[in-house]
């Protein structure tokens, strides 16, 4: 009919993202760990991104990860289960408070003690101090310090190992060029960095959750 606007072909569909978000549902034991890093104001993995790091985690068939930025230990939650037998997750974070929720929420799950160890302390350090081609994933929720844990993260990979950046797009602000506050433009460079470092990664721009960088060192 003339002068009614053309409908997207999408126009009629439901909320894919929301329907994806919630294709796997969380536990019990991660939603209580989620409302408890909401609680002091932690960023925690979305459902999506965790059910993409258990899928990946299974894969690979990893035994070795660790992340940066535990939170409440949502992530690990996801994580731990899909890892091989015997496989160790390392979760490292600033804050003391963080280690403590995320073991309240592991001892919930009744995951042994062997089967994770959590890190407090200077991160970056810490991650600089890594030992050299160990881990199967290596994974990145923070934008402070990002280019120097993206270095100490492709030292620390074995070769074919999956670096993961979490909130690589910000919800949205990384993709908008007038957001420009500090973190916004660490995650936009570090993007931009990966995927122009093509004799060292192998990467994929991924729109699940806040944004999702996957990338194979080479």
């Amino acid at each position: 009919m003339v002068g009614q606007p053309l409908k997207s072909p999408l126009s009629d569909r439901g909320d894919m993202k929301a329907f994806a978000n919630n294709f796997i549902p969380e536990t019990e034991i991660m939603q209580r760990a989620r409302q408890r890093g909401a609680e002091i104001g932690t960023y925690e993995t979305t459902q999506a991104v965790g059910s993409l790091l258990r899928y990946l985690t299974n894969l690979i068939g990893a035994s070795s990860i660790v992340e940066v930025g535990t939170g409440s230990g949502v992530s690990g939650l996801w994580i731990i289960p899909a890892m091989i037998d015997k496989g160790l997750f390392t979760s490292i974070d600033d804050e003391v408070e963080n280690a403590r929720l995320a073991k309240q929420a592991f001892e919930e799950a009744s995951f042994p003690a062997s089967r994770y160890r959590l890190i407090t302390g200077n991160s970056t350090e810490i991650v600089g101090k890594l030992a050299d081609s160990l881990y199967d994933i290596f994974i990145l929720k923070k934008g402070r310090d990002i280019f120097e844990n993206i270095e100490s993260a492709h030292r620390s990979l074995r070769p074919g190992g999956v670096l993961v950046i979490d909130r690589a797009l910000m919800g949205g602000k990384v993709a908008d060029p007038t957001q420009r506050d500090e973190e916004t433009i660490a995650f936009r460079d570090a993007i931009k960095l990966i995927r122009e470092a093509r004799e060292r990664w192998l990467p994929m721009l991924l729109p699940v959750g806040d944004g999702v960088l996957v990338a194979t060192k080479i």
